[in-house]
């Protein structure tokens, strides 16, 4: 396999628990601020699906 590929492919998880975190604390914010309910709860599952993929790449 190419190098750079794989240089990529095992940076993904770190970037992708980047996001989860960016999300969570938007979508807590959100939540918590009383701005934006619907984008508030789309942000927090989306974290979930960014963790749940973490989870599985980890494997």
């Amino acid at each position: 396999m190419n190098q750079a590929l794989t240089g990529i492919a095992a940076a993904a998880p770190a970037i992708a628990m980047i996001g989860f975190f960016a999300c969570l604390i938007g979508g807590g914010y959100l939540l918590f601020s009383g701005q934006q309910r619907k984008r508030a709860i789309l942000l927090l599952i989306m974290s979930l699906v960014l963790l749940g993929n973490v989870l599985i790449w980890t494997m």
